[in-house]
């Protein structure tokens, strides 16, 4: 079986593990003038305890890359890791999810015609820190205590005919609705979500270079970061989940099967980001918009935040869609992990 990779997980990406944005460098600008401020500060007060934060740090922190996968400031190349992460999504539902997910239940979810089949599968936190984080494709600091959490994935599976029809769709309809404008679509056919955030998006061309390794199977590749906001019933505060949204078409052409992948990122620094940051209570444009949410960091697909669950605690998810055209049927299959921080069981929150 496959092994498990470092960036499709509940733990929120960081700024710097993203390929360069001109808003990402000089938002990361930034937050680097304030910490040598503040350690310049500490060194005057301390210089001894400075010295062994300093090293301390230097320890932990990412390795410099000397790879076509890095960039001179060693951030990742745009394109490798993009590829990265829709190799680890097509992994986890390919190899992964056959192997390790156990049945748990069957039904139907209209209008749509076919059944659905809900699985689930733990992953425990010693699976968990037994992936090489700072070894991977994209290296990444391992996530504090992670031998101490775990990760609670459900997938739905159901088989569709492709017909436009009643109680079903056409592949072409399916690639519309769930890849094209995701975050949009999702924000139209989910009633408790009452804005999608556009708050950055990266160029991406189908075409290599010289510089730019291709894309292997993935065309049509878009890659943005939204936080999708949502609504809740009465005392519930509104949640804004901020997310890395990262879709492609995958095989040759004509297309055959698609996937989106939503990962959960810390935007809270990023001056472009609307809820995360707190600029929404001063230019939100309805009373809404102005509220001050609770944050989630969440990656996730079509679920509704359960009404009922009187938290105020970040709630985390990611989830990773595909959808492929076998024939004269589409198979769609959604995985999603969620973690609502001990107020209630991992998997009530997905089925």
């Amino acid at each position: 079986m496959a092994a498990l990779g470092n960036l499709v997980r509940l733990a929120p990406l960081s700024l710097d593990t993203l390929p360069f944005h001109p808003y990402l460098q000089a938002s990361l600008e930034r937050e680097r003038s304030k910490s040598e401020s503040r350690l310049s500060r500490a060194e005057t007060a301390a210089p001894l305890e400075t010295a062994q934060v300093v090293n301390e740090c230097e320890r932990s922190s990412i390795p410099p890359a000397a790879s076509s996968s890095f960039d001179i400031n060693g951030r990742p190349n745009l394109r490798a890791f993009v590829k990265a992460v829709l190799d680890e999504a097509v992994t986890f539902v390919d190899d992964i999810l056959p192997a390790t997910f156990r049945p748990s239940s069957e039904k139907h979810s209209r209008p749509a015609v076919a059944k659905v089949q809900v699985l689930k599968h733990e992953i425990s936190g010693h699976e968990l820190s037994r992936i090489p984080w700072l070894e991977c494709r994209i290296p990444r600091n391992k996530p504090p205590k992670i031998d101490q959490t775990g990760e609670a994935w459900c997938a739905r599976r159901s088989r569709h005919i492709n017909q436009q029809a009643e109680g079903t769709a056409t592949f072409r309809e399916f690639n519309f609705g769930l890849r094209e404008s995701h975050s949009e679509h999702e924000g139209e056919y989910t009633p408790e979500i009452f804005d999608t955030y556009k708050v950055l998006a990266w160029t991406i061309s189908d075409e290599p270079s010289e510089e730019t390794p291709d894309f292997g199977d993935y065309t049509h590749v878009t890659m943005s970061i939204f936080e999708m906001c949502h609504k809740l019933l009465f005392p519930l505060s509104t949640r804004v989940f901020p997310v890395l949204v990262i879709t492609a078409i995958t095989g040759l052409i004509p297309p055959h099967d698609f996937i989106v992948v939503q990962v959960p990122v810390d935007i809270q620094t990023l001056p472009q980001a609307f809820y995360s940051n707190g600029r929404n209570l001063r230019e939100g444009d309805d009373a809404v918009k102005r509220k001050k949410p609770v944050l989630g960091y969440a990656a996730h697909g079509i679920i509704s935040l359960l009404p009922d669950v009187l938290i105020t605690t970040r709630r985390v998810y990611t989830s990773i869609e595909r959808c492929v055209l076998r024939g004269d049927h589409i198979d769609w299959i959604m995985a999603t992990s969620s973690d609502a921080k001990g107020w209630l069981p991992m998997y009530v929150g997905l089925e």
